[in-house]
């Protein structure tokens, strides 16, 4: 029984998932980019660097994000309008921050390629701000969907 127990529990912390941290996130992001443009090692190093600038800044900002929503969930069930104005004002914020973080990190990658890379690059529709698919749209970083459940 003993034996059965650890084999589940062993079994469970396999399949356990934890999200990636920002250097896995920027490799990943970096092999994609590197089959799809073809970059130099040289041009691999400075992408990784950018991207893991980008996802440890953001990482940082999703905590705040969670908090921020936590918040306004609890002033809208207390139905407190100056608690959803503190909380949607710092979400705001903070959005705002996400989309500078990505912008920047896009700006600095997109000054190391070549001419023929960054036509590329625009071609493929990589080169493009936050919405839908991008940052902070559907499926990016921020809260559930409007109308999406609340907690």
């Amino acid at each position: 029984m003993k034996k059965l127990i650890l084999t589940a529990l062993a079994a469970l912390s396999l399949t356990a998932q934890t999200p990636p941290s920002p250097a896995q996130m920027a490799a990943r992001n970096v092999e994609h980019l590197t089959m799809m443009l073809d970059l130099s090692s040289t041009q691999q190093t400075q992408a990784t660097a950018i991207f893991t600038k980008q996802a440890t800044d953001l990482s940082s900002i999703h905590s705040s994000v969670q908090t921020e929503q936590t918040a306004l969930i609890a002033a809208i069930k207390a139905n407190d309008a100056s608690g959803i104005s503190a909380a949607a004002g710092q979400l705001g914020i903070l959005h705002t921050q996400s989309i500078t973080i990505d912008a920047t990190a896009s700006a600095a990658f997109y000054q190391i390629l070549t001419a023929a890379q960054q036509t590329k690059y625009a071609a493929f529709g990589l080169l493009r701000g936050p919405g839908p698919g991008g940052p902070g749209g559907r499926g990016g970083p921020g809260g559930p969907p409007p109308g999406g459940p609340m907690n």
